[in-house]
């Protein structure tokens, strides 16, 4: 058993999701979103820390780590969990960031997920992206949505990650998990062979540069579903994100085999639930609409915010909307609401009326 593997075990029994490593400070585990130290650990001394991560790192991997400062892999835990893994270097020696990867692949019912992203799945084809900050769990919504396919359709299903997260059984489906390096050198080399490959849903972990992001409208233009993500907020920001990424004198050409190829962007961001005992998502959703491969055409994203407000009906919905709706519910806070509201004026009231309740409560807990 690897050291490590007591750290790993920690996390899975708190229920956190990433563990934080560094030379000279106490091991560290987010939970919940917040980070707190390991009860009973003490710091780990650079040499601790190294000997720790080379007991699960291939002797090529420790090389290119030791070469480059940085390094990316999976790790499992056989029967319990998988994880995301990153060593870097840093200024008081080595450091290394786990993300935790469950298991068990989530249902669209567990995840509480709209019924607009849930119909994603059953869409023949074009461009679906979901999008959001690191860790707001859009792997989490893709591997649910990959599962309903898999569980529904008799489809051939690629998915082209760095590193593989989510390790998909053949239900349904035939499913080929290709992971950047290891299976294929990169996102756009196996984009490219895979339109080759009678592929019916293509799964691109990460759209980082113009060719990727070229391979994949292409794709869904020729007749696959296409999912992708982007660390954007909203459906605005992450059409000028695609559009930006090619020079200006082939913006036009893209934003017209865009428009005709998206089919939905959902921007996704985790909150604390109220109870404090977990998290959950709120979602902003777009839709395709006649008017919108029209709107993306012009680069008049502007109108976007127009489009989703009058799609309300067909299962779209705004950000603030979203926060509005899980606020109602009682799931999330006000004040964890006004945190990632646009529209803060909306929130304020109500996050000042549950500060004022909290000051005047009686402490139940007395020191």
């Amino acid at each position: 058993m690897a050291k490590i593997d007591e750290l790993f075990r920690y996390l899975n029994e708190q229920q956190g999701s990433d563990l934080h490593l560094l030379a000279t400070r106490v091991p560290r585990v987010r939970i919940h979103g917040q980070l707190t130290d390991v009860e009973g650990r003490d710091p780990l001394s650079n040499e601790e820390l190294e000997c720790m991560l080379r007991e699960i790192a291939t002797p090529q991997q420790w090389d290119e780590y030791q070469r480059s400062g940085d390094l990316d892999f999976a790790w499992a835990l056989p029967g319990e969990c998988r994880f995301r893994v990153n060593f870097l270097r840093q200024h008081l020696g080595a450091a290394a960031v786990f993300r935790i990867i469950p298991e068990t692949i989530l249902t669209f019912d567990q995840l509480d997920l709209p019924q607009a992203v849930r119909d994603l799945a059953h869409l023949e084809r074009g461009l679906v992206l979901v999008t959001g900050p690191t860790g707001s769990g859009k792997s989490t919504t893709l591997a649910a949505i990959v599962n309903e396919i898999n569980e529904h359709y008799q489809k051939h299903i690629v998915t082209i990650e760095d590193p593989v997260e989510f390790v998909h059984q053949n239900k349904q489906c035939t499913i080929s998990q290709r992971e950047v390096e290891q299976d294929t050198r990169s996102f756009s080399d196996a984009l490219r062979v895979t339109i080759r490959q009678d592929t019916d849903v293509i799964l691109v972990g990460e759209m980082r540069d113009m060719e990727t992001i070229e391979l994949a409208i292409t794709a869904a233009e020729m007749g696959s579903l296409v999912f992708g993500t982007l660390h954007t907020n909203s459906a605005t920001k992450t059409i000028d994100r695609l559009i930006d990424a090619f020079p200006a004198s082939r913006q036009e050409q893209i934003r017209t085999t865009l428009a005709d190829s998206i089919c939905a962007i959902v921007s996704q961001q985790l909150l604390p639930t109220a109870d404090g005992e977990g998290r959950c998502a709120a979602h902003e959703i777009m839709l395709r609409t006649n008017s919108l491969p029209n709107i993306i055409r012009e680069g008049n994203t502007t109108m976007l915010v127009s489009v989703i407000q009058g799609g309300m009906n067909h299962g779209m919905c705004s950000m603030d909307d979203s926060l509005a709706g899980l606020v109602k519910k009682r799931k999330i806070t006000a004040t964890a609401a006004l945190s990632k509201a646009k529209d803060k004026k909306r929130f304020q009231f109500q996050a000042q009326q549950e500060q004022a309740a909290e000051n005047a409560a009686p402490d139940n807990h007395p020191h």
